[in-house]
């Protein structure tokens, strides 16, 4: 069984079946049946439901043809593929001109991305004399030391990741593309935007060797996993605040990549895709339950020992969880690496739990417990899938940088949520609540460099929110 799920097996030419490739067949099909369901009564009396329709299955087409491919070439192609048809479900309403503003920078972005892309192939078609999967993993075990033309096509590879999994400072089309149908941001959120994380799997071998595209990688996704989730702290809007999340999953998931945590990397895409997907399409049920909390008293902040208190619990609970698996902190240090990263990500739930009497103490340390030995289970398990290469070069920087990183992040948000009205919250708020004015920026980059075709104004119309700004 581990054969099966570990060695390539054509069944027909062109096509790889392992383990990866059924778990994602199995997730991008689940996922596409459920959106095209909701779609259906979700667009129901509209015109343009049957050209939505036809735009949707060819979109999916091409992921499947991406999933199944056993080329790099055409792996890419089906992205380009995808990218081009989930464009035409983004413009679907062409009157609404943030939808077109938000469709035109991700177009723009993702022919950037198509160009590091296909220069990283011609640099590994041209060392590697093959573009075949099998072929690029046993040409990668077999060499030692990567050639720097072949270290330059993994930073390629790495640059156009990052611009398709909309990593700072080129997310901005990710927040603004609430304008097209739910069910487009459902499927972009869960099935599209977490390709990148994919084509790293499938790469593993070559990028296990590549130390500087894996470093980038790790700085990448840092950085854009912890502005995002203490930009999402300060999100109103369920939908924005969802796009805020998706940013941050995707750095994260970087940084699984760059510290060759694969396994972690392929249960994350899985989990995100299927959170995502059920989040989007019911956002409105959503909004109700927050009209709900709403109508309760607020509760005073907690005090940062609270939140320091409940940080040991949850990481209390991932060590003892990690050693009773038999985990080797010399062996796995970037699965204890994110694992601790894990338990403060647990924090936030836990919080309220100390200090709530032994009783509810040993409910939330119960819960931690749940929630950190579900985790290494199913690491474990999904380990299964894949043959995981060893790492080449030092890991310390890139664990050094993810810690200190999310650290940061943890002790940010734990000094903004305790002290509200302090110096830091109220330095740091209208600043995070503007998104750094990371957006703004490239947005006017875009339009002087290539302005997008908008719908003309009304005599007397007010433009939109997204022009205003530009014209201020």
């Amino acid at each position: 069984m581990n054969d099966f799920l570990t060695t390539q097996h054509l069944l027909l030419p062109g096509v790889r079946l392992d383990g990866v490739t059924l778990v994602m067949l199995a997730l991008v099909g689940f996922i596409g049946l459920v959106i095209l369901r909701f779609s259906r009564a979700y667009l129901h009396g509209d015109p343009g439901r049957p050209r939505y329709l036809r735009w949707l299955l060819a979109t999916l087409a091409a992921v499947m043809v991406l999933i199944l491919s056993s080329n790099l070439l055409v792996l890419v192609l089906a992205w380009m593929a995808a990218s081009l048809t989930l464009h035409q479900l983004l413009t679907f309403y062409a009157d609404r001109t943030q939808a077109l503003v938000a469709a035109h920078k991700k177009f723009l972005v993702s022919r950037v991305a198509d160009l590091c892309m296909l220069g990283a192939l011609a640099l590994l078609g041209s060392h590697v004399g093959s573009l075949e999967l099998a072929d690029l993993h046993a040409w990668a075990e077999a060499t030692p030391s990567l050639p720097a033309a072949v270290q330059a096509a993994t930073v390629l590879l790495v640059l156009g990741v990052s611009l398709k999994s909309a990593q700072l400072p080129f997310h901005g089309w990710l927040l603004q593309v609430m304008e097209a149908p739910t069910p487009v941001s459902a499927l972009l959120h869960a099935g599209i935007v977490n390709i990148g994380g994919f084509l790293m799997i499938r790469l593993a071998p070559l990028m296990a060797k590549a130390e500087l595209a894996q470093t980038l990688l790790v700085l990448i996704g840092t950085t854009t996993a912890v502005v995002a989730a203490l930009v999402m702290t300060t999100r109103v809007s369920i939908k924005v605040s969802l796009a805020w999340s998706t940013c941050a999953q995707m750095g994260f998931m970087l940084v699984q990549c760059g510290l060759g945590a694969w396994s972690f990397a392929l249960l994350h895409l899985v989990a995100h895709s299927l959170y995502k997907a059920h989040a989007f399409l019911s956002s409105g049920s959503t909004v109700d339950q927050w009209r709900t909390q709403a109508l309760v008293a607020k509760r005073e902040p907690v005090g940062l020992g609270r939140w320091f208190a409940a940080a040991g619990v949850a990481l209390l609970a991932v060590t003892a969880v990690g050693t009773l698996s038999g985990a080797s902190s010399r062996q796995q240090p970037a699965a204890w690496a994110l694992a601790g990263v894990m338990g403060l990500a647990l924090t936030p739930l836990l919080v309220r739990g100390v200090g709530g009497g032994w009783r509810r103490l040993v409910t939330v340390g119960l819960s931690a417990l749940g929630v950190a030995t579900l985790s290494f289970t199913w690491h474990t398990a999904f380990g299964q899938l894949l043959a995981a290469p060893a790492q080449d070069g030092a890991m310390a920087p890139r664990l050094a940088l993810v810690l200190v990183g999310f650290g940061l992040l943890f002790v940010l948000q734990a000094v903004m949520h305790a002290r509200p009205e302090g110096r830091l919250a109220r330095t740091l708020y209208p600043r995070l609540f503007a998104g750094l004015y990371l957006d703004e920026s490239f947005t006017r980059l875009t339009f002087r460099l290539w302005p997008p075709r908008l719908p003309p104004r009304a005599p007397h119309g007010r433009p939109s929110p997204v022009i205003e700004t530009l014209e201020a």
